[in-house]
């Protein structure tokens, strides 16, 4: 039985709910849609159709079947439409698809750039082995909780002095241990994950690449995540 606020009440209409996630998901060119828009902005339908390699017409069917299921969603801007992810737990739920299927293949025979597996977005936070680094780093410093479930006093007050803004209001987790893909261990996530992030980008620390995940340390973030991490 289905709420009115869309909760699923009963096991019967649960998993076919399940199944039907799982069905628009197991098809290689919704993957990829699905996959570069882990890099948590929005694109168009013609730079989707371009990633998945397939015809308009083909990419807006594709489209249209993730947006049923509540996978990504569809903005509208002016003459403009443009889709993203449903949020942060559908590039979660893609992460950690990732990081399973990554296990059924050996490493000589992925194509991923190895810029991609040394940093990228993982919708709004850092990912890849620079951010495993510094996770090592935070929980070895007692910023995090063993679990990575949430962040010390010690981390708050780390995170102050470094100029990095937590929202008090959040709604959100205020971090988490993320599951890797490539790395197949754990990168910050939740809200502290995406402060630092983009506290990283405001002070020139990382760049993206467009259209892309992969996401370049500059030589001021070397130094400065040097300082702060020893990574």
């Amino acid at each position: 039985m289905l709420k009115k606020s869309g909760i699923i009440e009963d096991t019967d209409s649960l998993e076919p709910a399940m199944a039907a996630v799982a069905a628009a998901m197991a098809d290689t060119s919704r993957i990829k849609m699905l996959s570069a828009l882990m890099d948590g902005r929005a694109w168009t339908a013609t730079e989707l159709s371009v990633v998945a390699d397939v015809a308009s017409s083909t990419a807006s069917a594709h489209l249209t079947r993730l947006v049923n299921e509540k996978l990504i969603n569809c903005l509208a801007q002016g003459r403009h439409r443009y889709y993203r992810l449903a949020g942060r737990d559908i590039a979660e739920l893609i992460e950690t698809m990732m990081g399973v299927s990554w296990k059924k293949k050996s490493l000589p025979e992925t194509r991923a750039p190895l810029k991609m597996h040394y940093a990228r977005t993982c919708y709004d936070h850092l990912a890849g082995e620079i951010a495993v680094k510094i996770y090592d780093s935070i929980l070895a410093a007692g910023w995090i909780e063993p679990d990575g479930a949430s962040m010390t006093s010690a981390g708050r007050a780390q995170f102050q002095k470094a100029g990095i803004l937590l929202d008090p209001k959040t709604r959100r987790k205020t971090c988490c241990a993320c599951l890797d893909w490539s790395e197949r261990r754990f990168h910050l996530g939740g809200h502290a994950g995406a402060a630092f992030f983009t506290h990283c980008e405001q002070k020139g620390w990382l760049t993206r690449t467009p259209g892309f995940r992969e996401v370049t340390l500059t030589h001021s973030g070397s130094l400065a995540f040097r300082r702060l991490f020893n990574v």
